[in-house]
């Protein structure tokens, strides 16, 4: 898989992943779980140089 595929694949799940949270209670064991898969494709896209203030709805 190449970076850009890589990338891609990352970012779609990025904005399919916020899609669920935001249907989600923050309060609940399922938010959680979520949140911290969040943080790390926060963490890898902006390591990739992608511009997260267009796609990032949570902004936690």
């Amino acid at each position: 898989m190449s970076e850009k595929e890589m990338m891609q694949k990352n970012v779609e799940e990025f904005v399919q992943l916020q899609t669920y949270m935001l249907l989600a209670d923050k309060d609940s064991e399922v938010y959680k779980a979520m949140k911290v898969r969040y943080s790390a494709l926060k963490v890898l896209l902006t390591l990739f140089g992608v511009a997260l203030t267009e796609i990032d709805r949570i902004k936690e």
